[in-house]
């Protein structure tokens, strides 16, 4: 299954349409959180996997458009060094995210605020039936895998 994900994200990653589309999903979500505005207290617990008791998922486009935004980034001599705890996203460094602008889309939606719990959950599932869509539109075959794990056999990590 690794070998399928790596070729499907790097095939992906160099369309600019997939990009482009995933990008348009992004900016939709973004309106939506600007809308209800969930309180985010930048503490970095939510980078902190094991110790929030949570998990991060991941589709095949997200990874092809991370890729993209990772190549850009590097140009730049970003996100430099990755952090070494595996129980936190490699990209958290100082409590801070070091690839913020390209984050996938579970980090995009998730808010430690208690009172906006529903609101995330219907965000999710109505954005990310619409990454699923995506994948058959653009012809990207489907994977849906948890962040690090998926970083790992890409080869990120």
């Amino acid at each position: 299954m690794e070998q399928e994900l790596r070729k499907a994200v790097e095939q992906a990653a160099g369309r600019a349409e997939v990009s482009e589309a995933v990008g348009r999903i992004y900016r939709e979500l973004q309106a939506e959180i600007d809308r209800r505005r969930p309180v985010c207290v930048v503490s970095g617990r939510c980078c902190r996997f094991e110790e929030y008791g949570h998990r991060l998922y991941v589709t095949t486009l997200e990874l092809a458009a991370f890729m993209a935004g990772l190549k850009e980034l590097s140009k730049n001599g970003e996100p430099g060094e990755l952090a070494t705890d595996p129980g936190s996203c490699p990209f958290q460094i100082r409590k801070l995210c070091g690839v913020h602008a390209i984050r996938p889309f579970g980090c995009r939606v998730f808010f430690c605020d208690a009172s906006a719990t529903d609101w995330q959950h219907e965000q999710y599932e109505k954005f990310h039936a619409r990454l699923r869509a995506l994948h058959e539109e653009l012809g990207v075959p489907y994977f849906y895998m948890e962040w690090r794990a998926a970083l790992e056999a890409l080869g990120l990590t």
